[in-house]
């Protein structure tokens, strides 16, 4: 069964301190090259193309191509290793400041739309869970087509639908983390009994100021986009939940696979 609960039934001075930071970099790149930017982001000095197709499980010339886009978007550099011996020296690319965006247009788009959906829909939470599905559907296909694209096995290949799904949501900022203690391990259990069932922080949110606004449309769409992604992933049968707003510094999100044979209403 898929849930958005809302946590905000407080006063603002308190609501305030949960939930997620804002995303960090809103960029209009593609979620590929967006997730070809966190990787390089990550990195303490200047990499190969070699090296960071290694890191993120895609073929060298996908890697090439996006990280020519970074660098014409002014989010990358380039530039030539020393020479050591024969043949030509490799490039080197360096993650740099944040790239060219229309982030603050999007931003308000989003909040335009929420408001939209809030006086005219009949179940606003709904209509934005919808959304989300179609919205997640179109991105996670990208994310195929770029693998596909590769035209050959990497390890991106192995991931479950949950771990690819994950890394689509860090793709877009959401920055989950996992979250391991005994305390949740007790909790997932009471949740869904015998399920696998896994919980995330997702400590960043692209969308916070519209998400304080209006959360049950903005984390509905969110939730939406988890189960589009996960449907067109290869788990369309599993379970999520999300908490927004639930705790200081994040959202939480639950994932179960389908091995239960749970359906979504």
């Amino acid at each position: 069964m898929e849930t958005v609960k809302n946590n905000r039934e407080h006063s603002d001075g308190d609501s305030a301190a949960l939930g997620p930071e804002p995303a960090v970099a809103q960029t209009d790149l593609s979620p590929a090259v967006t997730f070809v930017r966190e990787h390089l982001a990550a990195q303490a000095g200047a990499v190969t193309i070699s090296a960071l197709a290694a890191m993120t499980g895609l073929h060298q010339n996908t890697v090439r191509e996006h990280l020519d886009q970074l660098v014409e978007a002014g989010a990358a550099t380039k530039t030539k290793a020393p020479s050591s011996g024969r043949g030509r020296p490799a490039w080197l690319y360096r993650a740099i400041g944040s790239p060219k965006t229309g982030s603050s247009e999007y931003l308000g788009l989003a909040s335009v739309l929420a408001a939209q959906i809030d006086r005219t829909s009949m179940n606003p939470r709904a209509d934005g869970i919808a959304a989300g599905l179609d919205w997640g559907r179109d991105l996670a296909r990208e994310v195929a087509q770029n693998r596909a694209d590769a035209e050959e096995h990497t390890p991106a290949d192995e991931r479950t639908p949950a771990e690819e799904t994950l890394a689509l949501l860090d793709t877009l900022g959401f920055a989950p983390e996992s979250v391991t203690s005994d305390a949740e391990a007790i909790l997932s259990d009471e949740r869904a009994p015998g399920a696998d069932v896994h919980s995330f922080r997702l400590t960043r949110c692209p969308l916070l100021e519209a998400a304080h606004e209006y959360p049950d449309i903005v984390c509905g769409v969110h939730l939406g986009l988890v189960r589009g992604a996960l449907e067109v992933f290869g788990d369309p049968a599993a379970e999520s939940e999300l908490d927004p707003f639930s705790e200081p510094g994040a959202c939480r999100l639950h994932l179960s696979d389908g091995a239960s044979g749970s359906t979504h209403p």
